[in-house]
């Protein structure tokens, strides 16, 4: 079917629009429902990801985007269980994938999810990588697991994805241990040991962060083409506002454990419906704003040690009213696809009745 505004069909046979992003439609290759993960510490329970729920489909690629300590990390995480446990728990929600709840299959069926249905790249990956491994036999472990390839098969397979990535001189790569390589160098063998078993699903926690300028936009750019060739559904945690204007088709705004607004990437840049998302955008450099200062949130994140029972950003709201200091907002639809959870209807400049 050819793309409806545009015409142009997807490299990965996806409808998209005429900025090359997704349109997103069909089931969801994955389904997240109230969502609710806990951390028991000596100084309390640790309210780390507050209900969240939002899906993903085929080939599409969501930006999670908030400050530090949002939730972005854990909440994906806990999707397949990677938090430690204890001191951290999953005490609520489901995480459908291919009809299966994640959160209630048996550790090896799971294990079977973790690197073959769905990759995970870490933040850092001088502590994923197995220090004492070569690079070649961390990327057949892996095939050896999911798989059914042979020893030569797989040698092949690896010398594949290796070059995929685009790491020079490969095949002598192979051979090498991790800190024999820069850090571009590993975060490109991290994305070829997700790519091993061809998921249909891949998680980048913050891929970039530990990376200088220039390599950051070589992996963005290897992720870019990456995605176009092989069509993997892609949930990218990240800062980088920059990024995810580039490369989302959706983006989930994430504050104190909540999602607090959702939207097709380019509505939400254009006109953000919560006053957390006006902050994060307007605290962005501007090349049309030189001279001018910064702009920034006021106030710190909340305590996480008891779970919210009102907007978790009023006291940091320039907004706020007495409805947002005693309930909690949920998320409504302002417009197709775009979800918001504040009592202030922007449009109207009125709260919302």
């Amino acid at each position: 079917m050819p793309d409806l505004i545009t015409g142009y069909r997807a490299p990965n046979g996806r409808t998209r629009g005429p900025n090359g992003h997704l349109l997103i439609g069909g089931k969801p290759v994955l389904e997240v429902d109230g969502l609710k993960t806990q951390f028991n510490t000596q100084d309390g329970t640790v309210h780390a990801v507050n209900g969240i729920s939002f899906d993903l489909h085929e080939g599409e690629f969501l930006g999670v985007v908030g400050e530090s300590g949002s939730g972005k990390s854990v909440s994906m995480m806990s999707l397949l269980k990677l938090i430690p446990m204890p001191p951290g728990e999953v005490v609520d929600g489901t995480v459908t994938f291919d009809e299966k709840d994640l959160l209630q299959i048996d550790v090896d069926t799971l294990r079977k999810v973790r690197g073959g249905e769905v990759g995970f790249i870490f933040q850092d990956p001088m502590t994923s990588l197995n220090p004492v491994l070569t690079i070649g036999n961390q990327i057949t472990e892996s095939l050896d697991l999911h798989t059914k390839l042979s020893k030569k098969e797989m040698n092949t397979r690896a010398l594949e994805l290796l070059e995929l990535v685009g790491l020079p001189d490969a095949k002598q790569r192979l051979k090498s241990y991790p800190h024999e390589l820069s850090g571009g160098m590993r975060q490109r063998v991290m994305i070829a040991m997700a790519l091993a078993c061809e998921p249909k699903v891949i998680i980048a926690d913050e891929p970039t962060t530990a990376l200088d300028v220039t390599i950051q936009a070589q992996i963005i750019e290897i992720v870019r083409d990456l995605r176009a060739k092989l069509g993997t559904a892609l949930i990218w945690i990240t800062h980088d506002l920059g990024v995810v204007a580039g490369l989302a088709d959706r983006v989930l705004v994430m504050y104190a454990g909540r999602i607090v607004e959702e939207a097709p990437v380019r509505e939400l840049y254009a006109n953000p419906q919560h006053p957390y998302t006006q902050g994060l955008l307007a605290s962005v450099p501007r090349l049309d704003q030189k001279g001018q200062a910064l702009s920034s949130i006021e106030g710190q994140p909340p305590s996480m040690y008891s779970a919210p029972t009102s907007c978790s950003f009023a006291p940091r709201c320039p907004h706020a009213f007495e409805r947002c200091w005693n309930e909690l907002p949920e998320q409504r639809v302002r417009f197709p696809g775009h979800k918001s959870a504040c009592f202030l209807d922007f449009e109207n400049g009125e709260p919302i009745k």
